[in-house]
Formats: structure tokens, C-alpha cells, sequence
């Protein structure tokens, strides 16, 4: 009976190995992070007394580097900035915003909010975007939400209900503008103008590429 007792409490020789197997793995683990310690301690000792002699070097190094990497930023942004004039440049006619993509339309846009003297033109244009595409700040401090169409035909007034929706409610407190480089039903009409937006047709934005300012009373600067 103490036999059977004694058996039945034994644990298998598999789950005897796996434990022996832990308790290996933890003291191999143990070993190796002590030696790793001892070797930076090691190495730091040898490499302090160099350090102390040279230090002053090595100030001069890490500045160096800093100069050349604010120099390198301030480069690429400018380059950056050059390619979107550019890019601005070759597509400021109405001829050839009708072959924009509707991305390309946003970009157009705020390229124009910058030359009129915007602030923090953001693009928020793709999936997510709550209905509108861009939001600016007015030369005057106001806030601004542009809903961007690039459309050959014409704008509907569901499409006007939705904009109006996202100022309603994610972008309440800002102005409302509809850029399109078509046109708008009469219904749309009518809801644009009963919901205050700011409309940009076909002909103004033709006008606003020419270089008229897109808020009465402000001059369009050249960039």
C-alpha cells in the first residue's frame, strides 16, 4: 500500500526533465546578464580615462553633428517647399485643374490658402476625413473648414447637407468653404446659402488662380 502511495506521488521522468531543463535555462540566463554587466563595466573603465583626456573633442564632434542635421532639415524643407510651388506653378490654370485628381485638387487648394496668407493648412482629405478636407486659420485668426470638389459636372445638394453636417458638429465654430471646379445645382445653391458657406465656383476659382484673394478685403500675395 505505501508502495502504490509513494508511485502515485512520484512525478513523471518527462516532467522532471522539463523542470530540470528551467532551471538550467534560468542559471545560463542569470550567468550571461552578469557577464554582460561585468563587460560594460569593464569596458567603461577603459574607456573613461580616454574620454576625460578628450572630451573636449568629442563636445565638438556631438555640436558638429547637431549643425549638420538642422542644416540638413532646413535644406530638405526648403526643396520641399520649391517642388510645391513648382508643382503649384504648372497647375494654376483651369484647363489643367480639370485633369487633377481629386487629391491633387486639395494640394491645389491649399497651395492657395498659403499664398493668401493662411496659417496651419492641414489636409485631411481620404478615409476618416468627417467631411471636410482641409482646415486653415484666416490671416485674421478665424478658423476655416474647405470641403474640396473637383468635379467636371455639378455639385449636389445631399453633398452641401453632409458639408454643413461636419460643421454642425466635428467642425463647429469654423467658416465653411466649398471649393469645386464645377458648378452647383440650384438646390445646392439654396442650401449653401442658408447654411452661410463660402462658395468657390467655377468662375471665381478661376479668378482665385489668377491671383485674387479669396476673402473680400484681402490681397493675395505671390509665392
Amino acid at each position: 500500500m505505501a508502495d502504490r502511495r509513494s508511485a502515485g506521488r512520484r512525478r513523471p521522468a518527462s516532467a522532471r526533465r522539463r523542470g530540470g531543463r528551467r532551471g538550467k535555462g534560468r542559471e545560463t540566463g542569470l550567468v550571461l546578464w552578469l557577464a554582460g554587466v561585468a563587460l560594460a563595466f569593464l569596458l567603461l573603465r577603459a574607456i573613461l580615462p580616454f574620454l576625460q583626456r578628450n572630451w573636449p573633442w568629442f563636445v565638438a564632434a556631438a555640436v558638429v553633428a547637431l549643425v549638420l542635421v538642422a542644416a540638413f532639415a532646413v535644406l530638405r524643407a526648403r526643396v520641399q517647399a520649391e517642388r510645391e510651388r513648382r508643382w503649384f506653378r504648372e497647375n494654376a490654370e483651369l484647363e489643367r485643374v480639370d485633369r487633377l485628381s481629386g487629391t491633387e485638387f486639395e494640394r491645389l487648394t491649399a497651395e492657395l490658402l498659403r499664398r493668401d496668407g493662411f496659417r496651419h493648412v492641414r489636409l485631411l482629405g481620404g478615409a476618416g476625413d468627417r467631411g471636410v478636407d482641409l482646415t486653415a486659420v484666416g490671416p485674421g485668426g478665424e478658423p476655416f473648414a474647405f470641403q474640396c470638389k473637383r468635379y467636371t459636372g455639378n455639385v449636389g445638394a445631399s453633398q452641401v447637407r453632409d458639408f454643413l453636417g461636419a460643421l454642425a458638429h466635428a467642425f463647429a465654430g469654423h467658416t465653411g468653404v466649398l471649393v469645386t471646379s464645377g458648378r452647383l445645382t440650384r438646390p445646392a445653391l439654396t442650401e449653401a446659402n442658408q447654411g452661410g458657406l463660402i462658395l468657390v465656383e467655377r468662375e471665381r476659382l478661376a479668378a482665385w488662380l489668377g491671383g485674387e484673394a479669396l476673402l473680400p478685403g484681402r490681397t493675395a500675395r505671390g509665392g
